[in-house]
């Protein structure tokens, strides 16, 4: 299927892991103009030399989304190097998650930040440039549990489920403008932040994940791959009539559609 993302450009926080950096290389192979951002620079320079050398054009930017002024020039740098945007992808984050009376003021603090304001402050600054080209695409990765949480689970699942309700609002607001926003609630997809996690406590990835993946009803972890895949139907003129809605990715997990 011709999924129409040749020469759009298409912008990724959180780009150089897990589902950032599939999603980069897949909207790129499928013709996309992308740009990465992410705090690591070893990492970003290892994605764009990988997007590069499958003949895709990437730009790379250091940028921490839980601050407001990187925010600022991961927009502003990528409008000067491509002149629009097209497609906004609000993938920055880490699972946080512990029990209520142990995550104190700073824990919460830092990932509302990161996922809610992140979002937040990126997407307004994208949106004008959408509106001025006439459309565009804001896709959210939230969590499949922020519809349905559970105990420890935060502060994760409130930020995810505050991105649900920033997504249905936007996708009311914006839809007017041809701005289509939609989110993909993930659940236990294959990553680096999860591979380093169980690693430093003497559990091998691979032993982690067989473990996880026995308490799915599809019986293993999520490929970041599958999520890119969805992605890029989110982005494509495939779904030009989607707007608003959430995708549960999560192998059958969650209790709720």
């Amino acid at each position: 299927m011709e999924l129409g993302l040749n020469g759009k450009v298409a912008l990724i926080s959180g780009g150089t892991e897990g589902i950032g950096r599939a999603s980069a290389i897949t909207l790129a192979r499928e013709g996309a103009k992308v740009v990465i951002c992410a705090r690591g620079q070893e990492k970003l320079d290892a994605t764009a030399a990988e997007i590069t050398k499958a003949g895709g054009e990437v730009l790379a930017i250091s940028a921490d989304m839980s601050k407001p002024e990187d925010c600022e020039r991961f927009i502003n740098e990528a409008v000067k190097r491509f002149g629009r945007i097209d497609i906004l992808l609000n993938n920055a984050g880490t699972s946080a998650r512990g029990e209520f009376l142990e995550v104190n003021d700073a824990t919460w603090a830092a990932d509302i930040e990161l996922k809610v304001f992140g979002a937040i402050r990126c997407t307004r600054l994208a949106i004008p440039y959408m509106k001025k080209q006439g459309g565009g695409r804001v896709i959210n990765i939230t969590i499949s549990s922020a519809k349905q949480p559970g105990a420890g689970s935060m502060p994760t699942s409130v930020s995810r489920a505050a991105g649900l309700a920033i997504t249905k609002a936007l996708s009311k607001e914006f839809a007017a403008d041809n701005i289509l926003v939609n989110t993909i609630c993930i659940g236990k997809i294959k990553s680096g932040q999860h591979e380093r996690r169980f690693t430093k406590d003497g559990i091998s990835a691979e032993a982690y994940y067989h473990k996880v993946g026995q308490e799915i009803p599809l019986k293993r972890v999520g490929e970041a791959e599958e999520v890119a895949n969805v992605v890029a139907f989110l982005a494509s003129d495939a779904a030009s009539y989607v707007t608003g809605t959430s995708i549960n990715l999560d192998g059958g997990t969650s209790g709720t559609l």
